[in-house]
């Protein structure tokens, strides 16, 4: 039924000012409409719907991903952007954060100013 259409990813936010000058300036996606209830991003061809809620509930996963190219670069470049990779007990990860799957995937992890757990992946 919806194999052919465009995917819509949502993410719940105390603070859209907070949360536009993090996606917007830190991650570099390109704000596309804003009002008092949400912000729109173009998240690589996806709509990013950053949505304002009264309390936003931290998920203890990832909610939003991105695949990358170079993780390595991806990571060092969050890293400049002053975005710590998150570091999780059980998992071994290498000196930057990242986190070899058993199929051969590299993964780091990060947050955004909402506790929002998102990540980076390079297949």
């Amino acid at each position: 039924m919806f194999g052919s259409q465009k995917l819509m990813a949502f993410v719940a936010v105390r603070d859209l000012g907070r949360a536009r000058d993090f996606y917007r300036d830190s991650l570099g996606l390109g704000l596309v409409g804003q009002d008092e209830f949400a912000l729109v991003f173009d998240a690589g061809g996806t709509m990013l719907r950053v949505v304002r809620v009264e309390e936003p509930v931290s998920a203890q996963y990832t909610v939003l991903g991105w695949e990358v190219k170079d993780i390595i670069q991806a990571a060092e470049s969050l890293r400049k952007a002053k975005i710590s990779l998150e570091r999780y007990p059980g998992i071994e990860q290498d000196q930057l954060g990242i986190w070899k799957s058993p199929s051969g995937a590299r993964v780091a992890w990060f947050k955004d100013p909402d506790g929002n757990t998102l990540s980076i992946t390079q297949f």
